[in-house]
């Protein structure tokens, strides 16, 4: 991992954040290149909203999340994703227990 992936990750996590908002969320999946389809799927697995979202732990969320963070650094994309997420304001964010 290199710092500004560690930097992003670590952001991302504090002040007990989780992702963001549904709304918000996918428009940050859509930003991820080189999707894949892989069967009826996605890779990177889609944002965890809709009807996954009242149905998936706030661990789960944040641990999807934080895999569409590494596949951005992964795809070099890390630069545009990090500054989607630094522009988000608090009311972008779920936070740990809403």
């Amino acid at each position: 991992m290199n710092i500004e992936l560690d930097e992003i990750l670590m952001f991302s996590q504090s002040e007990q954040r989780i992702c963001p908002q549904p709304q918000v969320w996918n428009q940050l999946w859509e930003l991820l290149p080189n999707k894949n389809r892989v069967g009826s799927g996605y890779e990177p697995l889609p944002p965890l909203i809709l009807g996954a979202w009242w149905h998936t732990s706030d661990s789960e969320k944040q641990n999807r999340f934080l895999s569409h963070i590494r596949w951005a650094s992964e795809h070099d994309a890390l630069t545009k994703i990090a500054s989607f997420i630094k522009s988000l304001t608090p009311e972008h964010w779920h936070y740990k227990g809403q």
